[in-house]
């Protein structure tokens, strides 16, 4: 299997976990989710997240707002990924599948970090195989790079000159709600069951 996180790029995460930790420890206490905090270093949404500025698979500019209308899982990946993006969106697409079974209603997104080949219809097509509720917001370099900022998500593509490049990319899963913005994130090794079970819980409890 490809490995989309190289050495250093896993590094640069490592920093950006910490960041998360720093930026979030002890905010559920503060929203009253504590009880639904798998990891201790879910947050208030201070500063994780936020406003962004996207192009959806219509070709229609949208923001955080017209895209945020539910309990939302936001993904960034990219749809050229050889492994590890259609294998976690489609965990999270088993997820909201799992939510619905249980009476809840969850959106699915991704967020693409390679613009430059992700056209909207690609985007569209690539989220809309994976589940028909997942919406894929691609955008201009400087409108993806401002969302995967506001996120704290690192990415770096490989060189350009090959057409079939890769992207070094963080794995997370954010849940973000309408109200109260951002409040849990999930690494890849959480199984879609674990996963419905803790975003369940914030579900329950807004």
């Amino acid at each position: 299997m490809t490995r989309i996180i190289a050495p250093v790029a896993a590094l640069v995460a490592a920093l950006f976990i910490g960041g998360i930790w720093w930026a979030t420890q002890g905010g559920g206490e503060q929203t009253g989710f504590a009880q639904c905090n798998a990891t201790q270093i879910a947050g208030d949404g201070n500063q994780i997240g936020g406003p962004f500025e996207l192009v959806n698979a219509e070709g229609e500019t949208v923001t955080d707002q017209d895209v945020i209308t539910e309990p939302t899982l936001i993904y960034f990946g990219y749809t050229f990924c050889p492994d590890v993006c259609p294998l976690d969106t489609a965990r999270n697409a088993e997820a909201v599948d799992v939510l619905a079974e249980r009476g809840m209603s969850v959106t699915p997104v991704f967020i693409t970090v390679d613009p430059e080949r992700d056209t909207p219809e690609l985007v569209g097509d690539f989220a809309f195989n994976l589940h028909e509720k997942m919406i894929g917001l691609t955008g201009t370099l400087e409108q993806t790079d401002a969302a995967s900022k506001a996120y704290r998500t690192y990415y770096k593509a490989h060189d350009k000159s090959d057409e079939f490049y890769l992207v070094d990319h963080s794995t997370f899963t954010y849940l973000v709600l309408p109200e109260h913005g951002f409040v849990e994130f999930f690494r890849r090794d959480v199984s879609a069951e674990a996963m419905a079970d803790r975003v369940g819980c914030f579900v329950e409890n807004v």
